[in-house]
């Protein structure tokens, strides 16, 4: 059985959907957590509230990825709080599906790369940095990096950019011990573009194209996250786990 007891995690974007479903898993591991958010407090106090009423404990840090002051300030802020960050997840980003090559515009490309390009790539360097020995960086990418798909192009292009270097950091960093790799999720109800209610017809289209037939969860992800920081994947890094239930994306 996983046990993150006596260890520290900072995940990224983790006052909801996939961040928060990873920070929850983390707690209920015995890690001491950090939920950070860029906007809505109240969201993120409330994921605070539950890991504590688990017994766990957790603090919530605003920080805009977009900013690199913004990330020194979390992983500052972690350090000071805890003395140690033995787990860093680099989860926050946005998404922007079906917009054609055509159609895409300069103020979507400075989004995207701003927060999934910009945001990861300084994450996982702050991680790199002041991640204890034998530590685990966990990049959340985009199945769609795997398997190009039509209106995908902008958003692909920016996760791909940190994708890359997780290949990279995972050589650069692997003598310490440290294990650097990504997951990519596919579709996923209750994140993203699939927060709040789904649609059935979308659903049932999801599920169409999977050999196992259903959406992904954030549990599925979640159950990844906790391999990866886990004592049995010491020897995994430079990796892309895909969560596709067997589909290519």
């Amino acid at each position: 059985m996983t046990t993150l007891a006596n260890k520290v995690a900072l995940v990224t974007g983790s006052a909801r959907g996939i961040g928060r479903a990873i920070a929850d898993r983390y707690a209920s591991l015995g890690a001491k957590v950090v939920i950070n958010y860029s906007s809505n407090a109240t969201r993120a106090l409330e994921a605070v509230a539950a890991i504590e009423q688990t017994g766990a404990e957790a603090i919530a840090v605003q920080a805009d990825v977009a900013k690199v002051s913004d990330l020194e300030r979390l992983f500052a802020t972690t350090l000071d709080r805890f003395g140690q960050l033995d787990v860093v997840v680099a989860n926050a980003g946005v998404e922007l599906v079906d917009q054609p090559v055509l159609d895409y515009t300069e103020a979507d490309f400075d989004r995207l790369f701003a927060i999934n390009a910009k945001g990861g790539l300084f994450t996982l360097q702050l991680a790199a940095r002041h991640v204890a020995d034998n530590g685990r960086i966990i990049y959340i990418g985009t199945s769609n990096t795997a398997c190009a798909l039509p209106g995908h192009a902008l958003y692909g292009a920016s996760k791909a950019a940190v994708q890359f270097a997780v290949e990279v950091l995972a050589k650069e960093i692997g003598h310490r011990g440290v294990t650097v790799n990504s997951i990519l999720p596919t579709a996923t109800e209750g994140a993203g573009v699939f927060t709040g209610t789904v649609r059935e017809e979308i659903a049932e289209y999801v599920r169409t194209l999977r050999p196992i037939q259903r959406m992904g969860t954030t549990e599925d992800v979640a159950n990844a996250a906790e391999y990866l920081a886990g004592d049995l994947a010491t020897f995994i890094s430079g990796q892309h786990l895909l969560i596709t239930g067997g589909a290519p994306a």
